[in-house]
């Protein structure tokens, strides 16, 4: 009995770390997408930018002006929104956490800072990332 429960001891401890380490490497994967969005803006190239979320008609922005639903309408909205580099400045997020929704899914909480010459921007978001074929992608965002 006593080797019963050290063995169902040991595969426990075993299955919590393998899950830990995993949502670590989530959450860095992630962070990754965020950092490479982050990047790409700084440069002014939205298309680059879009690349984090997911090219699909079911995406969803949720922003001041309503709904918007769709990849390609989405970045539409960003280029109309942000038509120049004046418009785009330059953007840090502060993140404030990464939650585990599912083994497939996270939301991320944050600020983000654009510091550019029409005047500075700051605001909040909350980031739904869903990872499809082996890549994250964001499937959501509220930004206000």
């Amino acid at each position: 009995m006593k080797k019963l429960l050290l063995i169902l001891g040991l595969i426990v401890i075993s299955i919590s770390h393998g899950y830990t380490q995993n949502n670590g490497k989530n959450k860095e994967d992630i962070k990754a997408v965020l950092e490479t969005q982050r990047l790409a803006w700084n440069k002014g190239d939205i298309k680059t930018y879009m690349e984090g979320y997911w090219k699909n008609d079911s995406l969803k922005f949720y922003g001041k002006s309503g709904i918007t639903h769709g990849w390609k309408n989405t970045l539409d909205r960003y280029v109309k929104a942000y038509p120049s580099k004046n418009h785009t400045g330059e953007l840090n997020f502060k993140i404030n956490a990464i939650s585990k929704i599912t083994q497939k899914a996270y939301y991320v909480l944050g600020e983000y800072h654009l510091k550019r010459e029409i005047g500075n921007a700051d605001g909040i978001f909350m980031l739904v990332f869903k990872k499809i074929n082996g890549e994250w992608k964001i499937i959501a965002d509220t930004s206000s």
